[in-house]
């Protein structure tokens, strides 16, 4: 165990985590609700620190990351646990091991080792990601900051619900991250996931204050989060909050965990919101998971042509030149 960061000690044992916004309070010998934080002596402490459950070396389009250094490589890790309870959660096994099992899962990885093997694998950058990276805040800054060192970069691939005080912390090392906005009603996200819709805003735009590089993904569940007024409220809180150039990428759902009765999201509603986005306003809206989509590639917002054409996570065809547009010279937002 490693003492945990982002606590108070209360006068009857218990302590109140403050690493999230759930903001737990711990009697002794409980753990928080992400099931990898401990109240031990009435001291809070990490669980998962060190011990890494997956681990792979991803294109940065899978992350999704399109305006972060595109085509590039991502050395990406985590560890058991997660600060949500999302019905649709693809990586449940791992993400709601410790509640289910009672126990930790993983393997010993250390901050110095993944950044080996980052640099080994001539890896661009370092994603915290598969489960939710604030749960495992310790053991991602103590790898981030050796990371940042190297000249290797850092990505958090969340679900938005971190507390400031954490954000403050890790920002000078963290460079971008992948946010999900899984929808746009206070009743959507306490179905769905436990949680509330505004506490996720309030992170992503502390995201924005902090100067990180930020991409949002809509995951659109037939029936849940499709309908119009939902999706055109992300775009323009996207637009109104963020800024136009902030990516908008928007998922196909598929059956998985406590959803397996709800149908594939259609390419048609994928379409649609795309086409919301871009109403909008926005200038990078991307459509991901379907097959065959022109939605998938960059386009320049201010001649309309390609400027990055993608087949699946790879790059086909690039037409920019030191972050602009080959054919107009517009700039494109980004970190290239």
């Amino acid at each position: 165990m490693k003492k945990a960061k982002f606590y108070t000690k209360n006068s009857d044992g218990s302590v109140s985590c403050t690493l999230c916004r759930i903001n737990c309070r711990i009697a002794e010998n409980k753990k928080g609700y992400c099931g990898v934080r401990l109240n031990k002596d009435g001291e809070l402490y990490t669980l998962v620190y060190g011990k890494a459950v997956a681990e792979s070396i991803d294109p940065i389009e899978k992350k999704p990351l399109y305006n972060f250094f595109p085509g590039s490589l991502s050395y990406s890790i985590a560890t058991v646990g997660c600060n949500f309870d999302c019905k649709h959660c693809q990586n449940y096994h791992i993400s709601k091991y410790p509640r289910q099992n009672n126990m930790i899962a993983g393997q010993n990885l250390s901050p110095v080792e993944i950044v080996n093997r980052a640099s080994q694998a001539k890896c661009k950058s370092i994603a915290y990601t598969y489960t939710e990276p604030t749960v495992f805040f310790e053991y991602a800054l103590d790898t981030a900051i050796l990371a940042k060192e190297k000249g290797i970069k850092n990505i958090f691939v969340t679900n938005g619900y971190t507390s400031n005080e954490a954000l403050d912390e890790i920002s000078p090392y963290l460079d971008a991250a992948n946010i999900d906005l899984k929808g746009f009603s206070e009743d959507f996200y306490k179905k769905i996931a436990g949680v509330s819709l505004k506490g996720v805003l309030e992170t992503i735009k502390h995201y924005k204050k902090l100067g990180i590089w930020i991409e949002i993904t809509t995951l659109i569940i037939p029936g849940y989060n499709d309908k119009e007024i939902s999706l055109r409220g992300i775009a323009e809180f996207i637009r109104d909050e963020l800024g136009v150039s902030t990516p908008w990428h928007i998922s196909a759902f598929y059956p998985t965990h406590e959803l397996m009765d709800v149908p594939p999201t259609s390419p048609a509603i994928i379409h649609k919101a795309r086409k919301i986005g871009l109403e909008s306003g926005l200038q990078y809206v991307y459509e991901g998971n379907i097959r065959d989509s022109d939605g998938a590639n960059t386009y320049c917002p201010g001649c309309g042509k390609i400027v990055i054409k993608r087949h699946g996570f790879q790059l086909a065809e690039v037409n920019m030149a030191d972050g602009n547009c080959k054919f107009c010279s517009e700039k494109i937002e980004g970190v290239f």
